[in-house]
């Protein structure tokens, strides 16, 4: 089972991705901190500050300017996630963030993947805020009570 979420960012792939390996640049729209740039193989810790949680997450393979495979989840219970740019023209990309490894079986799959596609949609137009118009003050504004 899994959960796609597709936006148009009117900027090239390469900054794009950049903002997501980018330590310097990831806090701009998405976790408050990356612990290093993100490569394959490397298990990378993302803190949020705001809401004191910080998590690891596993490079699993990375396609300079056009994918970025990780997994993430506790207890062994994780989910891969794969983020692939499409390069539309020489300033438009399309992202898309297919996120896989839900239990079909779960009572609260439903709620579950509804929470997941919110905050993708999120991150996403905090991606969007950042990248095409400078704002950086968008991504602790998620309430989740």
């Amino acid at each position: 089972m899994n959960n796609l979420t597709k936006m148009k960012i009117n900027k090239p792939a390469n900054e794009v991705f950049e903002a997501f390996v980018d330590p310097s640049k990831i806090g701009n729209f998405w976790f408050s901190s990356s612990s290093e740039r993100w490569e394959e193989g490397k298990t990378i810790t993302l803190q949020y500050d705001e809401y004191n949680a910080q998590g690891d997450i596993e490079v699993m393979k990375i396609e300079e300017n056009k994918k970025i495979v990780f997994g993430w989840g506790a207890n062994g219970e994780g989910h891969i996630v794969t983020i692939t740019l499409k390069k539309l023209d020489h300033s438009s990309t399309i992202i898309e963030v297919n996120e896989e490894g839900f239990n079909e079986n779960d009572e609260e799959l439903i709620a579950q993947m509804i929470d997941n596609k919110e905050g993708w949609v999120f991150m996403l137009t905090c991606l969007k805020g950042y990248i095409e118009f400078g704002v950086n003050e968008l991504r602790g504004g998620l309430v989740k009570d």
